[in-house]
């Protein structure tokens, strides 16, 4: 057991200071500077008249340099063809390039510099302008006369030698946004389909073994090997030979020999061009297996380096204990503000990422296009999550972002078998209906979904916590995503932007919310799962579950059987006298040392083992006594230098109702895991 040291005294001033919830039922939170500003100019601008010849046309682009590839100049022909209204003397064309993730912005003053462009036209008498207006976004006047129906522009998007960087990220159908102001009223709209090019991964950088985390003696598992360039763009085409080194107890499923040896063993894989960089490995536990294992492997025959060397996460066998499914319940496509098809996001979250679950969240009224607005775009995720979605191996899960500017960010899950019942249910945060938090939850009172506050603490704006979320719709908070984490002013990576004192996920907790916690990525990279390997944090959700479907996740998250990282997948098995991460505990009963699920197990007592893919520092234990005071830091176990198993059992004192304990797991590297608290009753 490794050295505990449990801040007693401590303990003794947090419950003294400072007013509970009975003290202070519903006090003032902190001024969270709602953005209604915001809110009121997409009102307005949904109510602005468009004329016939706004957003009307066509346009094409085609690659004069060769196909995009992340991260690499190039260069597009851009050609917008005049619809049959024509653009007014006075009007505009505008051309927004992506503006996520790394496109340069188009100029046309410095022929030497990234992102130069060049604008002309055939029509006699068309003048033609151009001003960059902001990031990635360029304004093309048409003067002299207008632009008849037909007549054309044609864009030349990086016309210089230093070309135009692509997006860093790697996505099918990254679009080049052409919006049109026909009558030169300052109100634009886009035209019906904006042309798309496809940007491609760079060159491998990459190695990456994913494991499932928990396996019974004699289970099949996969282990997912995937080459990802330096962004972590994946499906980079490569060849070589994949050798594997696997540990006594696991071996191939066509060579069983393999796993019942009792050795380690090296096993070699071809990797083709046509995988894609990809590979899933069927494997077999042996019947005595047990203990922490993890596989190590090399790709032969790519360009020499670190990177195509790796281990994977920590493997635990054994005879009991819930599996641990990963999951990653916050994305971002190309559809809003994003990267990637939804369809590609979920591929990507399987084979590269190997998760067991992911969700497509993206915004209701945000980015690009509006998906409130645009029943298709809603319909294409509910059809890509219908398609991905393999119970036993995959669950792919639709939802969307409720972007409310006022009330904070939440996003909201379905887990319906088929997904139709949520067809209707995408409820806007700027619809008067649905702008509050409360009407929110009405609207979804029929049907199995959950929502997720998420950067709840700070920008881009952080959660009104006024409204206590309901136990059934929203039993747990995304804690940490590639904004940081949200538990406390003291947390590991805390958000890095306007970080609002008073308002994070601890004080909800003592106001007397009962959050379980999960991590998922916001991520807006196409990298499900792995948000932090580009981003200095990330999130990924450990949900407590024996049954790889979508009932059983559901199950687990209303329970608050999970736990949040950072991006690391760190196994945290932890009990407070035999009740599970996530419960509610009768606290008398438990103080006097009469009750627990488990018999013989030691009232009173934390239990704690963490299994972690770095090194770890330290076990942290944030806890609140009783209902009075609030939550703080009470303890830590020290792990042995370059130790990456830690454990820890201890007693301690009895907690009162409304009390409440939770653990931090921090890897010398940052990387870090929150469980679910423990609550008292």
């Amino acid at each position: 057991m490794r050295p505990f040291r449990f801040a007693a005294a401590l303990i003794l001033v947090v419950v003294a200071c400072g007013p509970g919830p009975d003290e202070q039922p519903g006090g003032p939170w902190p001024d969270r500077s709602p953005r209604h500003d915001v809110v009121e100019e997409l009102r307005a601008d949904l109510l602005r008249p468009r004329s016939t010849a706004d957003g009307g046309g066509v346009a094409t682009v085609e690659a004069v340099r060769g196909p995009a590839v992340a991260g690499s100049p190039g260069s597009w022909r851009i050609v917008y063809r005049a619809g049959e209204a024509g653009v007014a003397d006075g009007g505009t064309v505008h051309l927004q390039v992506s503006p996520f993730w790394g496109w340069s912005t188009p100029q046309t003053e410095r022929p030497e510099a990234l992102g130069y462009t060049t604008i002309e036209t055939d029509a006699h008498g068309v003048e033609l302008s151009a001003e960059t207006l902001d990031q990635q976004l360029l304004a093309i006047g048409v003067g002299g006369r207008p632009l008849a129906a037909g007549e054309e522009i044609v864009v030349t998007y990086g016309a210089g030698p230093a070309g135009a960087l692509a997006d860093r990220y790697a996505e099918r159908e990254s679009r080049f946004w052409v919006a049109v102001d026909g009558d030169g009223d300052g109100v634009r709209e886009l035209i019906a389909e904006s042309p798309a090019v496809d940007v491609l991964p760079g060159p491998p950088a990459r190695l990456l073994l994913h494991l499932p985390s928990t396996a019974r003696p004699g289970d099949e598992i996969s282990l997912t090997a995937a080459l990802v360039d330096a962004a972590g763009n994946g499906w980079s085409a490569a060849a070589g030979t994949l050798e594997l080194r696997l540990p006594a107890g696991v071996g191939l499923m066509d060579s069983r020999a393999d796993s019942a040896a009792g050795v380690e063993r090296v096993v070699s894989l071809a990797l083709a061009v046509e995988d894609r960089g990809g590979l899933v490995v069927p494997l077999q536990v042996s019947g005595d297996a047990g203990g922490v294992m993890r596989v190590r492997g090399r790709l032969e025959g790519a360009a020499a380096g670190p990177g195509f060397e790796a281990e994977s996460n920590p493997l635990v066998v054994a005879p009991a204990g819930r599996r641990i499914l990963w999951a990653d319940l916050q994305n971002h496509s190309g559809l809003s503000d994003g990267s990637a098809t939804p369809d590609d996001l979920l591929r990507y979250a399987r084979d590269v990422a190997g998760l067991d679950a992911a969700a497509v969240t993206d915004h209701d009224h945000w980015g690009m296009r509006f998906m409130d607005g645009e029943p298709s775009i809603w319909r294409r995720t509910l059809d890509a999550a219908y398609a991905r979605n393999e119970p036993g191996r995959f669950i792919a899960l639709a939802g969307y972002e409720w972007t409310n500017w006022v009330e904070g960010h939440r996003h909201v899950v379905f887990f319906e078998p088929i997904a139709e019942a949520a067809a209707g249910l995408l409820l806007s945060s700027i619809d008067e209906e649905y702008d509050e938090p409360r009407e929110l939850w009405t609207g979804l009172e029929d049907v199995r979904a959950l929502t997720f506050a998420h950067h709840s603490a700070g920008a881009p704006i952080a959660t009104d916590w006024s409204s206590p979320p309901p136990a059934g719709l929203e039993p747990v908070t995304e804690i940490v995503s590639v904004h940081g984490s949200s538990e406390a002013a003291d947390s590991p990576g805390m958000v890095v932007r306007n970080a609002l004192a008073g308002n994070f996920v601890r004080d909800a907790l003592d106001r007397g919310y009962r959050l379980g916690f999960v991590g998922s990525s916001d991520g807006h990279d196409g990298h499900p799962g792995l948000a932090h390997l580009a981003s200095p944090s990330g999130g990924v959700a450990a949900i407590l579950s024996d049954e790889v479907t979508r009932e059983g996740i559901y199950e687990a998250l209303l329970a608050r059987r999970t736990y949040a990282t950072n991006g690391p997948r760190i196994v945290v098995r932890a009990s407070y006298a035999g009740w599970p991460i996530g419960a509610d505990i009768p606290a008398a009963a438990a103080a006097a040392g009469t009750v627990g699920p488990i018999a013989g197990v030691p009232q009173t007592t934390l239990v704690v083992r963490a299994i972690a893919p770095g090194e770890i520092a330290r076990i942290e234990v944030v806890s609140r006594q009783g209902a009075a005071g609030a939550g703080a830091l009470t303890g830590e176990a020290l792990c042995a230098e370059g130790q990456r198993e830690c454990s820890l059992t201890v007693p301690l004192p009895g907690f009162q109702a409304g009390g409440y304990l939770y653990l931090r797991v921090v890897q010398e590297d940052g990387g870090a895991a929150w469980t679910s608290p423990f609550f008292f009753r």
